[in-house]
């Protein structure tokens, strides 16, 4: 039996085992699923409610061998393994977050029994090794990319709440050392996992995250951080960040912020799309920082892994959310009649139907390439732009394509597809938040 067969079993028996699937109705889905693959204030203090130590020592930092891979083989088809965790996250997201996904766009935030939810699911603990309490048994940005398309099928925004924390345990995982590790996910492989957020985004015109305006300047044996971050997830209630800051004397680099840190604050941030994530601005001012809480001693590699990881699961999310237009519209043009017939008649829309279909192939396809990449420990730079690129066009014009189809249905928020729309426009612009 394979790493990842193990990896995927022991996920779906958690799964089946969680008395919270009765509760929302996901026992039959799961047991289907195991059977065929056997408004925050205006500078509010952010929450701070736990108290993070180190459960153990640890000798060495723990990691997750990469599930590998050929690079010269383009074969992409998922196992029998991830497609059986992708139907449970697709089944989870279209029961769960669908239904809520309109009252959370409008309230600007997630309800916490939701997010609740999603992490007794168990998600997170996929990529924290056993060693750690978790249930990794090695690493594979091709299932993160298929759970991230599924969960974004139920709502992009809902998703990229969900997904908020396990960018931070991932970093920790990849990039932290063994005291870092001892002392945070333990809390992260539990059943109640801490809200937390990768923040890099500012809110700056022609933002690039190689070049930050948070600064971070060494004291005496630790940091002091000043700036301001944009677009973060769960700000309200994270209790841990990770923080992209410019390090004098080294470049941009990432630090463990926790929520309790004085000079620590939030603002408001309303945003065009991906209302439901709460998101809001995190301001620093004279934050310290230890020198512990440095993660991956500011390596030049170690940053550009977590910029091109994070471009590739917004990828993920523009093609989950892009496939959720297609269906919306497909039944749609079907079933409206103009003239006597189903609109679908129309060559002009069975053409921009078509022409969904094949670039949400291609968005796909390049993102499952550049995931493959990944995993099989190649250069994979070129590919996760490739995929951002494509990924961050093709996905608005998906969503603009499908309000147009729509007609005046697509600008009212009885229909979804206004939602999907702004939510498909921040992929494009966004940078961290998320890693693959």
């Amino acid at each position: 039996m394979t790493s990842l067969t193990r990896l995927g079993l022991r996920s779906l028996s958690r799964m089946a085992a969680n008395p919270q699937l009765d509760k929302l109705n996901l026992r039959k889905p799961t047991e289907k699923v195991l059977y065929q693959g056997t408004k925050v204030g205006f500078k509010a203090v952010t929450a701070a409610n736990r108290a993070f130590k180190a459960v153990k020592t640890l000798g060495s930092p723990q990691r997750l061998p990469k599930s590998g891979g050929s690079g010269d083989l383009f074969d992409l088809t998922p196992s029998d393994d991830q497609a059986a965790l992708q139907d449970a996250a697709r089944t989870f997201a279209m029961e769960q977050l669908r239904p809520a996904a309109s009252a959370a766009d409008a309230a600007y935030a997630a309800p916490e029994s939701l997010l609740a939810q999603c992490a007794e699911l168990g998600f997170t603990a996929l990529g924290i090794p056993e060693s750690l309490g978790g249930m990794g048994a090695e690493r594979s940005a091709i299932t993160n990319a298929l759970i991230a398309e599924a969960m974004a099928e139920g709502d992009m925004g809902l998703a990229f709440a969900a997904l908020a924390p396990s960018a931070v345990s991932t970093g920790l995982v990849l990039w932290g050392d063994a005291d870092q590790q001892a002392r945070y996910l333990a809390d992260f492989a539990g059943e109640k996992p801490p809200a937390a957020a990768l923040a890099v985004q500012e809110p700056v015109a022609l933002f690039d995250p190689y070049v930050l305006q948070t600064r971070a300047m060494r004291v005496g044996n630790g940091f002091v951080l000043h700036g301001l971050k944009s677009m973060v997830p769960l700000a309200k209630t994270a209790e841990l960040f990770i923080v992209a800051a410019h390090l004098e004397g080294a470049g941009p680099a990432l630090f463990l912020v926790e929520s309790s840190s004085k000079g620590l604050s939030i603002e408001e941030d309303r945003s065009m799309g991906l209302r439901a994530a709460g998101c809001a601005r995190l301001r620093l001012e004279s934050v310290a920082v230890p020198a512990g809480n440095l993660l991956g001693e500011a390596k030049p590699a170690v940053y550009n892994e977590c910029i091109q990881l994070g471009r590739l699961a917004w990828c993920g999310l523009a093609v989950g959310c892009a496939k959720s237009v297609l269906d919306y519209l497909i039944p749609y043009v079907n079933e409206r009649e103009a003239f006597g017939e189903p609109i679908s008649h129309r060559q002009s829309v069975a053409f921009a139907i078509s022409n969904m279909a094949i670039e949400l192939g291609g968005m796909r396809l390049l993102t499952w390439r550049a995931a493959s990449l990944v995993d099989a420990d190649l250069p994979s730079d070129e590919a996760v732009t490739l995929a951002r690129r494509l990924c961050a066009d093709k996905g608005m014009q998906i969503g603009n394509d499908g309000v147009q189809l729509l007609g005046g249905h697509g600008f009212v928020k009885e229909h979804p597809v206004e939602r999907w729309y702004r939510d498909l426009r921040a992929v494009g612009v966004m940078e961290g938040g998320l890693l693959l």
